[in-house]
């Protein structure tokens, strides 16, 4: 269940505000009964300014009013106006323990999956096109370090990512002609 903007500030304006039961206000502030009834008593909160669910477009008035004449009622958060869209692909923000192991993304990528193109690659793993350069002439600071490893595993992109950017350069391919690309034989540990 979602919970509504700053829980304990809500609980302590629902406190103050109406006559709904110390259940009711738990429920839907994510708090257990007994830290309400804290609050209500002083003990908790002492500082917290209430936070007002009806002006910040959480709950409505009705619905106050509604699970006040009704202790059994659950008060329900109101969906957001305007949603935050959730960006699903393209590159995203790398952690800096991550960013070494960009070069390895990359060599897989061009080894195992030649008819990305640069751009693609870039958008994928969120790295330069200069950085792939130098990656495919070998003229990377670390090339003597480099290996080869699924960008999936590394948690660089998704599975669904890769998938997606792959099949746009199948058809980009077909699209001009030429052939695709077989898919690489799997990979077997010569040290077995």
């Amino acid at each position: 269940m979602a919970l509504p903007l700053m829980p304990k500030a809500t609980a302590v304006w629902l406190i103050e505000k109406t006559a709904l039961t110390f259940e009711q206000i738990a429920e839907f502030c994510g708090m257990h009964p007994l830290e309400v009834q804290a609050i209500a008593d002083g003990e908790v909160a002492q500082g917290i300014v209430g936070y007002d669910p009806i002006a910040n477009g959480q709950l409505t008035a009705a619905e106050i009013k509604r699970c006040e004449a009704d202790p059994k009622a659950r008060l329900t958060l109101l969906a957001p106006a305007n949603p935050l869209p959730r960006r699903t692909t393209g590159s995203h923000y790398t952690p800096v323990a991550k960013r070494n192991d960009r070069p390895d993304a990359i060599a897989f990528l061009l080894r195992n999956h030649p008819q990305l193109s640069d751009a693609q690659i870039s958008k994928l793993l969120g790295t330069t096109k200069e950085t792939i350069q130098k990656v495919r002439d070998r003229t990377h600071w670390n090339s003597a370090n480099i290996k080869p490893r699924d960008p999936v595993f590394l948690g660089l992109c998704s599975q669904g990512d890769l998938n997606d950017a792959v099949a746009l350069a199948n058809e980009r391919l077909a699209r001009e002609g030429q052939a695709v690309p077989p898919p690489p034989p799997p990979e077997t540990d010569e040290a077995a």
